[in-house]
């Protein structure tokens, strides 16, 4: 079943140089590549998009994270895009994180948090159709 999803490469990721890797990667595993936007996120993009954690312990750290520099904004479409990224992706702690994955080649232990985890991808369709909509609201 072709379907969307959202991709971010975050800025761990874009402040090593990793976007071009995680893209070749995505398009190696034969997904196609719709849009691609480099913006820095405002709070207001941040709090749509992390709408279900405000209050939680980690969610302010993750923001000023996700501020702290530009983003690679992604929207993939492929057979099952949404379950093959994040299989892809890896678990979210990179220290755990198999060889093969983004996250276990890629990720680094330390300074690294499981909020630093290189890339996002959107768990569900309902999920990618409303993260697509915050990062890409023209399209």
């Amino acid at each position: 079943m072709t379907e969307r999803t959202l991709i971010l490469v975050k800025p761990d990721g874009v402040k090593r140089g990793l976007a071009g890797e995680i893209l070749r990667r995505i398009e190696a595993k034969g997904y196609t590549l719709v849009a691609v936007h480099l913006r820095t996120a405002t709070e207001d993009v941040l709090a749509r998009h992390y709408a279900e954690h405000v209050g939680k312990p980690f969610y302010e750290p993750l923001v000023e994270f996700m501020m702290s520099g530009p983003s690679l904004a992604v929207i993939a479409e492929g057979d099952r895009v949404i379950e093959g990224f994040r299989a892809l992706a890896g678990p979210t702690d990179p220290t755990t994180a198999p060889p093969g994955t983004i996250r276990g080649d890629l990720g680094r232990q330390w300074p690294t948090t499981v909020l630093q985890n290189l890339v996002h991808g959107s768990d569900s369709s309902a999920s990618a159709e409303f993260e697509i909509g915050v990062w890409f609201p023209s399209l």
